[in-house]
Order: structure tokens, then sequence, then C-alpha cells
């Protein structure tokens, strides 16, 4: 489990990825997402999570050269659309990703949704690009065992990262059992919710018991189920208050209750029914 936002996992590949970060989905291009990146940097952030759907890797690549960090401090995640699927298509899109966020080289590049009688194509090329060193890793997202069965029966290289829609309310108990089993990783998008954990009564009277919000309390929850987090925010104060979770820690008794609040309910599309 990582204690302090500098930290990182190890891949199943040997690459060390930020155990929290920023995610950057609806986002605005332009001013809105680089006050966004620049927050996050300052205040300790290095994992910054986007994708060629959010439309926004132009801006993540401009905050990224003004911050003027060490290439090797930050670590940058984008991700290939449903519609750039196919073998020459994710070469296609890479490049242009590449292009787009000014990179040499890319840390972690996913497939964003399991494209029906696609995804494995795509995966081949990702493989090419990852064994000529233009990315670091390389995985998945939106994906479930079926998925990732099929996948791994198909491919050569098991996927570092899968990266799904994952809160209290959808715990995934099951899903993430099955990456453990296989070296990988979860990662957790919208672990808020989209906000609609905040008024949820336990959560809120764990925050006071520990004077935190019940946000912090889901993000210290997330983190402590050895899950990547990357909420998403664009307000400075909001990006910051997210990354203040590593100076408290929940009981046992407490993770239990809060795994309790499973309702195995999403806010976004099931992966089985995506169009």
């Amino acid at each position: 489990m990582i204690t302090h936002l500098q930290d990182t996992v190890v891949l199943n590949n040997g690459v060390k990825m930020p155990g929290f970060g920023l995610g950057v989905y609806k986002v605005k291009d332009g001013r809105t997402v680089k006050t966004a990146v620049h927050a996050a940097l300052e205040n300790g952030y290095r994992l910054i999570d986007t994708a060629s759907f959010y439309d926004n890797e132009i801006g993540v690549g401009e905050a990224l050269k003004e911050a003027n960090l060490p290439r090797e401090e930050w670590f940058i995640t984008t991700k290939v659309w449903n519609d750039q699927q196919g073998y020459e298509a994710t070469k296609k899109a890479f490049e242009c990703s590449l292009q787009k966020l000014g990179l040499d080289y890319i840390d972690l590049y996913l497939i964003h949704w399991p494209v029906k009688g696609m995804y494995v194509d795509t995966w081949k090329a990702m493989e090419e690009l990852y064994d000529s060193g233009k990315v670091r890793a390389i995985g998945v997202s939106n994906f479930h065992q079926h998925h990732l069965g099929n996948l791994m029966a198909n491919s050569e290289i098991v996927p570092a990262i899968n990266q799904v829609e994952y809160h209290p309310h959808l715990t995934q108990e099951t899903l993430h059992a099955f990456c453990k089993q296989h070296g990988i990783q979860l990662e957790a998008w919208s672990p808020l919710k989209r906000g609609q954990l905040m008024d949820d009564p336990f959560l809120i009277s764990l925050g006071k018991k520990y004077r935190k919000t019940a946000a912090q309390i889901i993000l210290r929850w997330n983190i402590q189920n050895e899950v990547i987090t990357i909420p998403k925010s664009t307000k400075p104060s909001r990006i910051k208050e997210n990354a203040a979770i590593f100076d408290f820690s929940l009981t046992e008794e407490e993770m239990k209750e809060i795994n309790s609040l499973n309702k195995n309910d999403r806010s976004g599309t099931n992966p089985d029914s995506f169009d």
C-alpha cells in the first residue's frame, strides 16, 4: 500500500507507477485542463490520466512542458478510443496521441473499452509498441473477467493495468481478486461515483471522526484496498484536498463496513452493453 502521494506501485513488468493521480475526463482542453494539471503537479501529483477521447491531450502536454519537471518524474496515461481500434488504426492513434502530448514516449497506454472482435488485434499493435520502447507499460480499461481471459489466451503480454469504475457502491471484488491472481493492477475511475456518494451517512460519520470529507474517506478506502486512484477535479483547492489522505488510516472494521455499501451499481456503462 502506498503511504504518501509520490509512492509508487510496481507493475507486472517492473515499471513503477504512482499510486494516486489526476484524471482529466470531461476537462476542457486549453486553460481549464492546464490549470488542473499545474495544480496537481504543484501539489505533488505525478500521475496524469488522459485519453484521445477526452480531446485534451494537447493541453495536458503543454502543462507538462510548462511545469519544467524532469520527464522521468511524471507518469502519463492515455488511451486508444473505440473507433481507433484494430491493428493498423491503433498504431496510428498512438502516434497521434504521442504528437499531441508532445512526448517521446508514453508511460501507460490503455485500450479504452473492449470493442468486440477488435480488442485482440488492438492489443497486438500495443504489444509491438511496447516492444519498440515507445510505451513503458500497456493495459486495458473497462474489461470484465471474460474479456481479460480472452485477451490473455490470445496474446503474449498480460495487461499491467485494468482501469475500471470502482467505488463503495461497485466494489468489484471478484474482478479485483481475478486481477490480483494474474498480476494485473486494478485502477479506479470515478472513485467518487460522480459525487453520488457524498451524502452517505456512514461515510459522513467517518469523515467527522477523522476530520476528513466523505470524498477523502472513499479515496483512502481505495488506497487501502491497493487500488490506484485518479479522482478528477478542475478546482485547485479540491485537487489539493483529494490528496490529503495520507495522514490517517481506516480500521479493518471500517474497511469492511465501507465494502458492505456495495450495490453493484454503476454511474457509467456496463462494458458488456457498451455500444
